[in-house]
């Protein structure tokens, strides 16, 4: 590897280590040569994130940024520039991750840009899909995977139960940004108001409505972990792991009494440290799927879809 790749690498080691102390407890437990793939990774996502998240006010500006870093993010490693998409384009060519999962990545930071309210929570999944579920798609091919239909299918949930994780903990930052996640009939079906989401009223109905999603999430979580095992070995216990971690964040917030507007649930090195025995122990008992290395080469076998429909007729419930 050239020094300039080198310095690549390093520079999104970096960057996974001062935005996020989880993704960074969880891709320790991958050998060298997958983190460092799983890092640049996150910190493609973190700067796609960024140019949303630092620009709600200038809308087409915004827009015309991401549809920049687009255009330069589909270059060949050879022709970048930026250290991220550097390291990046470079791990897609090393582990052969087919470019539509970046694509559907920053669709959905255009989503974010573009769209700030969910009718159901069809439309929800869509989202959750495209911000999350193609992150959960490019973690596999670098850790390796059997190339199943039902791989692709527990990947899509995960990812899912993830992102509602992440909306049900900030729930009250989303809102200060103009943004409210929860799906407009969860709300009304618990006679919740963006009024009282204005004021961060913590009562009966919003304890029912986020017991509701709480338990509606619990349950992606049980349903796409079985996945697992379809993994290369190596990577199983690190996914396993950052799962752990973000369930415990919903254990947080009924601990929290609910507030998830003044109290932020989060898991120190101490809560995080504790899950592993257990998680370590089932790991141990898991049979590989695959050999450690995995596929050399992979085509998806299962394209993802995202339409409403699809989702009711693959999802009895839903996340």
């Amino acid at each position: 590897m050239d020094e300039r790749l080198t310095r690549a690498y390093a520079y999104c080691d970096a960057v996974t280590r001062r935005y996020s102390r989880s993704f960074t407890f969880s891709s320790a437990f991958l050998p060298p040569d997958k983190r460092r793939a799983a890092r640049a990774l996150y910190a493609f996502c973190r700067f796609s994130d960024n140019i949303v998240d630092e620009g709600t006010a200038d809308t087409p500006a915004m827009l015309e940024r991401l549809e920049t870093w687009r255009e330069a993010m589909r270059r060949p490693a050879d022709e970048q520039e930026h250290p991220v998409l550097l390291a990046w384009a470079d791990t897609r060519e090393r582990y052969n991750i087919p470019l539509r999962y970046s694509e559907e990545l920053l669709d959905g930071m255009r989503m974010d840009l573009e769209r700030t309210r969910y009718q159901t929570f069809e439309e929800l999944w869509h989202y959750c899909y495209l911000a999350a579920s193609t992150v959960g798609i490019n973690s596999m091919y670098i850790i390796g995977f059997e190339d199943r239909p039902e791989t692709f299918q527990r990947a899509e949930e995960l990812g899912v139960a993830l992102q509602m994780t992440n909306i049900l903990r900030d729930v009250g930052e989303d809102w200060r940004r103009g943004r409210v996640y929860l799906p407009q009939e969860d709300l009304a079906r618990f006679g919740y108001t963006e009024d009282d989401l204005a004021q961060g009223i913590v009562d009966d109905r919003w304890r029912a409505l986020m017991a509701f999603e709480i338990e509606r999430t619990q349950a992606l979580y049980e349903q796409a972990l079985p996945g697992l095992a379809l993994l290369s070995r190596e990577g199983q216990f690190a996914i396993a792991a950052s799962a752990e971690v973000y369930r415990g964040i919903l254990d947080k917030i009924v601990q929290n009494g609910y507030d998830n507007f003044r109290r932020r649930a989060a898991l120190s090195t101490w809560d995080k440290l504790i899950r592993l025995p257990r998680l370590w122990q089932a790991h141990r008992r898991r049979k590989p799927a695959i050999p450690p290395e995995g596929p050399a080469k992979h085509e998806a076998g299962f394209e993802s879809s995202c339409s409403a429909a699809d989702h009711e007729a693959r999802h009895a419930y839903d996340f």
